[in-house]
């Protein structure tokens, strides 16, 4: 594969405006205190298997305060009630994740996006590559790619992979992220970029 690769499409100025200002506010996100930063790792965690809109409402409802101080069985029964799977093993995975909440702090230990998001991986339950990338890219973290069904539909659809993995293991994920690099765009960007073309919208 080469070396430098170009985008099959482009983006209009008021779509990149849109895309560059939600940048800022990941960037402005990744000012804020840790408690801030808790609250995020939560809502990347409700979004493993589940639409991001959900995970969106439900952290909106929660707060950061519902996240840190709501027993187990409060949170499970706030996430079911939004229609959200899973909301026992959800809600599980938050309250395990308390032991972590100076996270903000923890991750100033890691030189980059790439180390943080190991750390990540193997210490936050029910955290994977795509979520531990997804909570770096939105506090603020432009070197990690979040390789979600778009990202690698967009990959095959314009023939940089071969076929549709089966399975995202480690390797697969880094060799599709190694690609991404490619096109020399850093990869917060990229991805929103990407995600505008595929589906017309821009989440968090």
């Amino acid at each position: 594969m080469k070396q430098n690769l170009e985008l099959p499409f482009k983006l209009d100025k008021k779509e990149l405006q849109v895309i560059d200002q939600r940048i800022k506010e990941f960037q402005e996100l990744g000012k804020e205190d840790t408690t801030q930063w808790f609250s995020e790792l939560c809502f990347c965690l409700l979004t493993a298997n589940a639409q991001a809109k959900r995970a969106i409402e439900i952290q909106n409802y929660l707060g950061t305060e519902g996240f840190i101080n709501k027993t187990q069985e409060e949170i499970a029964l706030v996430i079911k009630s939004f229609g959200h799977r899973f909301h026992n093993t959800k809600a599980k995975y938050i309250v395990l994740a308390r032991k972590y909440i100076d996270i903000k702090d923890i991750l100033k230990d890691y030189k980059n996006g790439k180390e943080a998001r190991e750390f990540l991986v193997k210490n936050i339950t029910g955290l994977g590559y795509k979520e531990a990338s997804h909570f770096l890219r939105n506090v603020g973290y432009n070197d990690v790619a979040i390789i979600d069904r778009h990202i690698i539909r967009f990959l095959y659809q314009y023939h940089y992979i071969d076929q549709l993995p089966k399975i995202i293991t480690k390797k697969i994920y880094l060799e599709l992220e190694d690609i991404l690099t490619k096109f020399g765009i850093l990869l917060d960007k990229l991805d929103l970029m990407i995600w505008y073309h595929m589906t017309g919208t821009v989440l968090k």
